[in-house]
């Protein structure tokens, strides 16, 4: 998964980029909006794939990963062209971060802009990029129309296309972000190419100062505000960076001290998994112990296909347990005794936390 970060400029994106990923990019400084953006892998922390390391003391130990993509600040009216040249950077990522200045001035109540005002502003930044790419497609769907060439097939799909894109042209000119228009399956495959931004899940950051209740009434403000497939957290980036950079002991002690049960890092891929509609599931042995992402409502053989393809060619079954009750029993053996290791076929629907051994023909 490829989270976007993106933010006005002095928001502070690029420190909560160097806390998120434990990477030491330079703050501050003015990038062009054609820059390359900063790059991360981040390994995704996981408790129970944790545990399930300690039962079987594997040889390989491999979270799964997340990439951050940290892109120059967004200014506001800056241009087509200019922001164009920006956010090309952002329409191959799966969610989008956007990071919202809290601290300083823009922490005081009556503080012009607000930090709401700056949620707007960008969200209105996107919508003019998304509604300038619709319309050019939906003008040229629209001749195609009129000459009405092609199999039936092929003009069947062509007024499909032109539904959909006016009414992804209706969202945007009421200033509706494309994330709040249902979309079967099938429409959503057709418009992955686009890159379309406020399709994208959001997740809005508000860069506080640190943690409190003035932090937590924006966050709750405006998730009230939020439609489908967006929420609103809030980080101490600063706070954040520092502690990263501190031994792991170290950083425990000190988030005890200032009442931080968890990092960052935790709070903002579990959010972002949600708004992806993404799940983990578990293979684990003496050789490897292992997390893999895959979107909500995959079945056991897509899981499969993500282990590996053949797998998928040639499955058979699946056998799957809980990774809680895995922990429970030990073993499979006592495991299968009790009854909680199940057989499943090619539809099972995986869920999050199951730990799988997929049985194929070679």
């Amino acid at each position: 998964m490829q989270i976007g970060i993106m933010g006005l400029p002095g928001s502070g994106k690029t420190t909560v980029f160097n806390a998120l990923a434990n990477a030491r990019a330079a703050v501050g400084g003015y990038s062009a909006p054609s820059a390359e953006p900063n790059l991360a892998a981040v390994k995704v922390p996981d408790p129970r794939l944790d545990q399930l390391g300690e039962l079987f003391a594997p040889k390989k130990f491999t979270p799964a990963e997340v990439q951050y993509v940290d892109v120059a600040g967004i200014v506001r009216g800056s241009g087509k062209d200019s922001a164009g040249a920006l956010l090309a950077h952002l329409r191959n990522t799966d969610v989008l971060l956007q990071v919202v200045r809290a601290f300083g001035s823009a922490a005081n109540q009556g503080s012009d802009p607000t930090p709401m005002d700056d949620v707007e502003g960008l969200e209105l930044e996107l919508m003019v990029a998304d509604l300038d790419l619709v319309e050019k497609r939906l003008e040229r769907i629209q001749k195609e129309s009129k000459f009405n060439k092609g199999t039936p097939a092929e003009r069947l799909a062509r007024e499909q296309e032109l539904e959909l894109f006016t009414r992804l042209n209706a969202s945007l000119t009421s200033e509706r972000p494309l994330r709040e228009v249902d979309l079967s399956p099938a429409e959503e495959r057709a418009l992955r190419g686009y890159g379309l931004l406020t399709a994208k899940p959001l997740l809005v950051l508000f860069n506080v100062e640190e943690p409190g209740p003035a932090a937590d009434a924006l966050v709750t403000g405006l998730q009230a505000k939020l439609g489908a497939h967006a929420d609103a957290a809030s980080l101490a980036g600063k706070l954040e960076m520092e502690l990263a950079e501190l031994p792991e002991a170290d950083a425990a002690e000190f988030m005890e001290a200032l009442g931080i049960t968890e990092s960052g890092l935790a709070k903002v891929i579990q959010i972002s998994y949600k708004l992806a509609r993404l799940l983990s599931f578990f293979t684990v042995g003496e050789d490897e112990c292992r997390a893999w992402t895959i979107k909500s409502g995959s079945t056991s053989v897509d899981a499969a296909g993500a282990i590996h393809s053949d797998l998928a060619r040639g499955f058979i079954r699946a056998e799957v347990i809980h990774w809680d009750q895995l922990l429970e029993t030990q073993t499979y053996a006592e495991a299968r005794k009790r009854g909680w290791l199940r057989s499943e076929g090619r539809t099972y629907g995986v869920q999050d936390g199951d730990v799988l051994n997929i049985l194929f023909n070679v």
